[in-house]
C-alpha cells in the first residue's frame, strides 16, 4: 500500500478484522509511491508472489488486467451477500471494469476539489468559484505582500496534468472523446492552459515551478497561499487536530473545483492472478469495503467511495460535517481520469512534460498543446 494517511487507517482495523477471522494474517507493506508498480510487477511474475493483495492506481488498471495480471472479481462480488457492488460511486467502478470483467475494487478516491481557507473569503466577501473567471477574480483578492492567492502543483509530469486538466474541464475541454482518442488538440485545452500560466505568474508562490502537492500542502496549512486545486480528502487532514495546519485548523473548506467538472484518481483492492491465497484476501478485502467497514475508515478520515456512507447522517455527524460528505459525493459524480487505455500512466506523464515545459517558458502554449496531443496519442498507441 501506499504511504498515505488512509493506509494507516487500514492497518488499525485490522485488528477488528482478525477478531472476527483469527485464522487470516494480513501483513501490510507500505512503501512511497514511486517503488510500488515496479514492486508489484515483479510479484505478478513472480513463481511464489510477494503479494496476494495490492493496491492498484487507476492508470495501472487496464494495462494489469489486459495483461492478466488480476484476478476478475465479477463472481465474488455477486456471491457475497449484502455487498452492494452498485452503492460505490459510477466513475470510480468504471475505471475498474475491463472488457466486461471487474478487476478492483474502490477503495480510495483522489477527486479534485477546490480547498480553500473560508475565514479568508469571509473576510473578503467572495464565495467559492464556479468559473475560472471567478477564480481567478478570488485568487487576485486573497493575493497580498505575504500570501499567494493559489499554491499551484506545475511540477513535470503527473502532478501539473492532473491540476490543469480541470482547467481544461472548466473550459470546456476534454482529453479523450468516447473511442478513447486524445482530443487535446483544441482551442479550449490553449485557454485552460493560458489561463493556467496567467494565473501561475500572478497568483502563484515565487519559485514553485517544481512543486507538486506536498509542497502545496505545506504552503496552504502555513499560511502562506488561501487555497489550492487538491484531493478532497486533504480537507479532513488540514482540519484535523493532529493535522499540519496548527492555528488554521478548522478553517478549511472544500468546494468543487471552478467548473464543476474535476479530475478523478482512485486506488483499487485487487487480487493478483497467481496469488494462491484468493479466498483469504477477498475474505478481507470484502470486509474493509463492505458497508459497515466502509463507514467506519471514513469517520477515522478516509476517503469515502460508497454513497451510502457519503449521504449517512451519522458519518456527517461523527465525521467532519455533512457538507464535506455531500461535496464529495458531488465531485465524484461527473468526474473523469487522466486516461484510458494502454500506457495511461506514460501518456500522462508525457502531457505533464509540454504542460511544464509552457509554464516555464521553453515552449509556446500552441506548441505544447500540439506536441502534448501528439505524443499522448502516439503513446496510447503503443500499448494498442
Amino acid at each position: 500500500m501506499e504511504e498515505v494517511p488512509d493506509t494507516d487507517i487500514v492497518t488499525a482495523m485490522v485488528a477488528d478484522f482478525n477478531a472476527e477471522y483469527p485464522d487470516i494474517t494480513i501483513e501490510i507493506e507500505a512503501m512511497p509511491y514511486d517503488q510500488m508498480r515496479d514492486r508489484i510487477v515483479s510479484s505478478f511474475l513472480a513463481s511464489d508472489p510477494t503479494f496476494d493483495l495490492i493496491i492498484v492506481d487507476n492508470p495501472w488498471m487496464y494495462d494489469f488486467a489486459s495483461a492478466g495480471f488480476l484476478e476478475d472479481l465479477t463472481s465474488r462480488i455477486s456471491s457475497t451477500d449484502g455487498y452492494d457492488y452498485e452503492d460505490f460511486s459510477e466513475p470510480l467502478r468504471t475505471i475498474a471494469e475491463v472488457d466486461s470483467g471487474i478487476f478492483g475494487i474502490p477503495f480510495y478516491n483522489y477527486g479534485l476539489s477546490l480547498i480553500y481557507r473560508a475565514d479568508l473569503y469571509e473576510a473578503a466577501g467572495i464565495e467559492a468559484p464556479t468559473s475560472l473567471e471567478e477564480f481567478g477574480t478570488a485568487a487576485a483578492a486573497l493575493t497580498t505582500a505575504d500570501m499567494s492567492g493559489i499554491a499551484m502543483q506545475p511540477q513535470k509530469g503527473y502532478k501539473i496534468f492532473e491540476e490543469w486538466a480541470n482547467y481544461l474541464f472548466a473550459a470546456g475541454g476534454a482529453i479523450q472523446d468516447a473511442d478513447n482518442k486524445v482530443i487535446l488538440d483544441s482551442p479550449e485545452a490553449r485557454t485552460a492552459l493560458e489561463t493556467y500560466i496567467e494565473f501561475y505568474n500572478s497568483y502563484a508562490p515565487e519559485n514553485s515551478l517544481n512543486w507538486s502537492f506536498d509542497e502545496s500542502l505545506r504552503a496552504v496549512a502555513g499560511g502562506q497561499a488561501a487555497q489550492m486545486i487538491s484531493y478532497n480528502w486533504m480537507l479532513p487532514t488540514l482540519n484535523s487536530p493532529d493535522g499540519p495546519a496548527g492555528d488554521l485548523t478548522g478553517k478549511f473548506k472544500v468546494a468543487e473545483v471552478p467548473g464543476g467538472k474535476s479530475v478523478l484518481g482512485a486506488w483499487y483492492w485487487s487480487l493478483p492472478a497467481n496469488s494462491n491465497v484468493k479466498d483469504a484476501a477477498w475474505t478481507f478485502v470484502s470486509w474493509i469495503s463492505g458497508k459497515e467497514q466502509a463507514t467506519a475508515r471514513v469517520i477515522a478520515g478516509g476517503a469515502p467511495v460508497r454513497a451510502s456512507v457519503m449521504n449517512d447522517p451519522d458519518v456527517w455527524s461523527q465525521g467532519f460535517g455533512e457538507e464535506y460528505y455531500t461535496t464529495v459525493a458531488a465531485i465524484l459524480e461527473d468526474a473523469m481520469p487522466l486516461a484510458d487505455g494502454p500506457n495511461a500512466e506514460e501518456m500522462i506523464n508525457v502531457v505533464g512534460e509540454e504542460l511544464n515545459a509552457a509554464v516555464a517558458g521553453q515552449k509556446s502554449v500552441d506548441a505544447a498543446i500540439t506536441d502534448a496531443a501528439t505524443r499522448a496519442q502516439e503513446v496510447l498507441n503503443q500499448g494498442g
